[in-house]
């Protein structure tokens, strides 16, 4: 089971978008996936179209860990029911899909703090501890670096980092790989970054060009590839909690392929061969 937090220093990246992209694409594949909203505004878990029904939410998992009992209290997302039948659709090739969510609140919030002794951090691990039968967990971290995306860091193996190609993005990004690299060598020992995803990115903004060429020369090949262009649509995808791989036109079935490729490279990244689905995607 690989574990990695999504995670930015700067809001309005897009955070959330590339998770529930990066979900949307481990769906499609038949990777059984479970996204944690750790976010107090919780918008992944509305993104991926949840219903809950009585289960606990992340942020009360947290505060009783060992009593946790995950496989009970995650719901599953609303995408699955919009999988399309007849598609050869690979994750209905067993006849079933898993992507589900241990939801998101504000409760969470308690434990947004900077404050966190050694023990509050691994309450994540011990949370996760119960999700042996999922192949990926993506945890959706909220911008900052308080307690949460400390906790999520402490339960990774690895962090992928999201920012626009812009100014202060880019610079929150190179202070939070120090972050990443002194976390490291206190905390978490197993954590290394996945990379950087440029996401919203204009094609004909020379802004963006410039800090793209930046980028790679600070990152090299940290900076993952491919980017992720600004979409018109996201939004409206997301307010009606659909999966961008779900969602019909021609520019939602680019950005799907888009998120395919960059789910498929983070994982042979480290090492993981793609998976039968994505094998016949790319013949």
């Amino acid at each position: 089971m690989q574990v990695v937090s999504i995670s930015s220093l700067k809001g309005g990246v897009g955070k959330t978008s590339v998770t529930t992209g990066l979900a949307s694409a481990a769906l499609a594949a038949g990777i059984p996936t479970l996204v944690v909203d750790l976010d107090p505004h919780a918008d992944a878990t509305t993104a991926l179209g949840v219903q809950p029904a009585g289960q606990l939410d992340i942020g009360r998992m947290l505060k009783n860990p060992r009593k946790a009992r995950l496989n009970e209290n995650v719901a599953a997302s609303g995408w699955v029911g919009q999988i399309p039948a007849g598609t050869g659709s690979p994750a209905l090739a067993n006849g079933h899909a898993v992507l589900d969510v241990a939801v998101g609140s504000a409760y969470t919030g308690i434990y947004d703090r900077p404050d966190l002794g050694r023990r509050d951090l691994r309450r994540l691990s011990a949370v996760l501890a119960g999700a042996g039968s999922y192949q990926l967990v993506l945890v959706d971290c909220p911008p900052s670096l308080n307690g949460l995306t400390r906790m999520a860091w402490n339960a990774s193996n690895r962090v992928v980092l999201v920012a626009e190609p812009g100014l202060f993005s880019v610079a929150g990004t190179e202070r939070t790989m120090r972050a990443i690299q002194l976390f490291r060598q206190e905390f978490a020992p197993q954590l290394s970054p996945a990379g950087i995803v440029a996401n919203r990115v204009r094609s004909g903004s020379s802004e963006h060009g410039f800090r793209l060429a930046e980028m790679e020369s600070m990152f090299g090949e940290l900076l993952l590839t491919p980017h992720i262009p600004e979409q018109a649509n996201w939004q409206q995808i997301q307010g009606a909690a659909h999966a961008v791989h779900h969602w019909p036109g021609d520019s939602a079935k680019g950005t799907a392929k888009l998120f395919d490729t960059l789910l498929e490279n983070l994982l042979a990244s480290n090492g993981h061969a793609p998976s039968n689905g994505q094998r016949e995607r790319r013949r």
